[in-house]
């Protein structure tokens, strides 16, 4: 039942469907991202060489019209073209060995002309409306004898389209990334809540209630197929745990008569005038009676506690005050054997349960501890309210049990120290943990330096 209330509790974040989903979601980003990016890259390389291409056109253009007809035509040719920059934004400018300008439609050199690996950058200034606009360009610089000729093409519509691109690129990059990230969510949603529903079901069939079966959502996916196997396994199991049970408590029952019949033959017998010899066997033979009933009455107790039977009686009731009523009914056992033992309660450890069962769990604890702690020790029994758990406590500073076998301590016939009549049976902390379970609580041993503490917890009800 812990293992299955740390798996409910795992945090969204932490499970395997929001990893996978979080790498499936990385990865779609980057694709996208790679492929926007490629896409941006390679239209602005394209709008580049179309502006270069242009360019050089128009230079190879200006350059035959000088050589086959003169300065006089290419100058005639470039005031024919002066209105070039308003339509298509060409830039021309012509200027003699003096600096002087002889034709185009710029009014002077650039002033703040800087050369680049694939031409010359510049700026040109332009009226929009009532103000003066700064327009990036880009040329080449032609030598035709002894003059100079600029050509180059205003390149800030391709800037104004390279931004757009970009703020594009940007946007479906910010919403690939909230839809991938909105679908991953909800698939980590969807499977969290199946599973979750699968972990709910197994506790519930921990806790003994083996008609319960794992939800199927009707899609015919791996969940339903995993569930289909299991619940089928689920009702071969329920099927023997029934025949067994059944088997058992028959077997159990038809017992306590010849053993009740064998026990009152035996006490007869001691009653009589028998030889001193025969009286010590009877009463040999009567202790063995009277620890074979007991161990039967607690597999009783642990199979009606594993069964889920006790699910039917289950009420609200004060772990404390539970508690408090067996601990008094123990202190002069524990005085007897000089061994001090005390109730420490805090808050309402209000809870659920078989109250019956609940107060055959303390008197396991109690004899336990009473039986194995020496004299002058002491027992600690706390009922408490932590959180959203009402927890038991009972420590002790005996011999305890090491560390290495407490998972053994828990299981039947398992003796972990030799007790003076040999009666313990290995059943006490068997019937706790069925208890324990049967309860949807956790069971702990722990080391009390020195002795063993046990703590029992279980949920708590307001």
């Amino acid at each position: 039942m812990n293992a299955a209330r740390q798996s409910d509790a795992t945090p969204l974040l932490r499970s395997s469907a929001t990893r996978l989903a979080a790498l499936y979601t990385v990865i779609m980003l980057i694709g996208v991202s790679t492929l926007l990016v490629s896409v941006y890259y390679a239209n602005q390389e394209a709008l580049r060489r179309e502006s270069e291409l242009m360019v050089l056109a128009e230079s190879q253009a200006m350059r035959d019209e000088f050589l086959f007809n003169g300065i006089d035509k290419l100058t005639h040719m470039l005031q024919q073209r002066a209105d070039d920059w308003g339509r298509i934004g060409a830039v021309y400018l012509l200027m003699d060995s003096n600096g002087k300008r002889l034709a185009g439609n710029l009014s002077g050199w650039p002033v703040d002309a800087k050369a680049s690996s694939d031409g010359l950058e510049f700026t040109l200034e332009a009226r929009e409306g009532d103000q003066e606009v700064d327009h990036p360009a880009r040329g080449h610089v032609l030598r035709l004898g002894n003059y100079r000729l600029l050509i180059g093409t205003d390149v800030s519509e391709r800037r104004r389209m390279l931004q757009q691109m970009r703020r594009a690129t940007l946007w479906g990059i910010g919403l690939t990334t909230l839809l991938t990230a909105l679908a991953a969510w909800l698939y980590s949603r969807r499977i969290a809540a199946r599973v979750s529903s699968v972990v709910a079901a197994c506790a519930n069939i921990m806790s003994g209630d083996l008609s319960r079966r794992l939800p199927a959502s009707g899609s015919h996916d791996e969940f339903d197929s995993l569930a289909s196997t299991v619940n089928t396994m689920l009702e071969r199991l329920e099927h023997q745990a029934s025949v067994l049970r059944t088997t058992f408590g028959s077997a159990a029952h038809d017992l306590r008569t010849p053993l009740q019949r064998i026990r009152i033959r035996l006490e007869t017998g001691l009653q009589s005038d028998s030889p001193p010899a025969v009286r010590a066997a009877l009463a040999e033979a009567l202790a063995d009676i009277e620890r074979v009933q007991r161990t039967l009455a607690t597999l009783l107790q642990i199979a009606h506690a594993e069964s889920g039977a006790g699910d039917q009686h289950l009420q609200r009731l004060d772990l404390a005050a539970l508690a408090q009523e067996l601990v008094e009914l123990y202190v002069p056992v524990a005085r007897e054997r000089s061994i001090a033992l005390t109730l420490e309660a805090t808050g309402e450890p209000a809870m659920r349960g078989n109250r019956q069962l609940l107060a055959q769990l303390v008197v396991n604890l109690l004899e336990n501890t009473l039986k194995y702690v020496p004299a002058g020790g002491h027992v600690a029994v706390r009922a408490l309210r932590r959180g959203d758990r009402a927890v038991l406590e009972v420590a002790d500073d005996g011999p305890g049990i090491p560390a290495e076998r407490h998972a053994e301590a828990l299981l039947p016939f398992r003796r972990l120290s030799d007790s003076a009549d040999g009666s313990s049976g290995g059943l006490g902390l068997s019937l706790v943990s069925a208890v324990v379970r049967m309860h949807q609580g956790s069971l702990g041993l722990h080391d009390n330096a020195p002795g063993l503490r046990v703590c029992c917890e279980f949920p708590a009800v307001d």
